[in-house]
């Protein structure tokens, strides 16, 4: 493979790798945004655990207040919280995955980056 072939295969590694860091910067933007989620509802589990059974509660369903059930809406911030942990999970694994890939994107970098200075360093040497 020579020095120009070299150079363009180093390219297409870097931009892949630009890729990369562009998708792991957009998955930690999206977990920080699900853990800030997961402490307003577990605040919001907080204080409805303080409730009694006589207490009214209501929700905001677009501009008016509804009477809801306590129950119901405990039940409400509970699968809230599952689908926000759940969904925490997954931008974890995604991570973890992303991670591997720029490692290893990292590393073909590098000995692209090795070869082509052993070819210029051997194309010096002739001159």
């Amino acid at each position: 493979m020579g020095p120009e072939a070299l150079q363009k295969k180093l390219e297409d590694e870097s931009e892949g790798f630009k890729k990369l860091q562009k998708e792991i910067s957009k998955t930690n933007i999206r977990r920080s945004q699900l853990d800030s989620q997961l402490n307003e509802n577990n605040l919001v589990k907080a204080e409805m655990d303080l409730l009694e059974e006589s207490d009214v509660v209501f929700k905001l369903i677009g501009p008016a207040l509804i009477r809801q059930e306590l129950m119901e809406a405990k039940s409400s911030v509970d699968k809230r919280i599952e689908y926000i942990t759940n969904e925490i999970k997954r931008h974890d694994t995604a991570l973890e995955k992303l991670d591997k890939d720029q490692t290893g994107k990292r590393e073909d970098i590098m000995k692209l980056q090795q070869q082509l200075q052993q070819l210029l360093t051997k194309a010096a040497a002739k001159s």
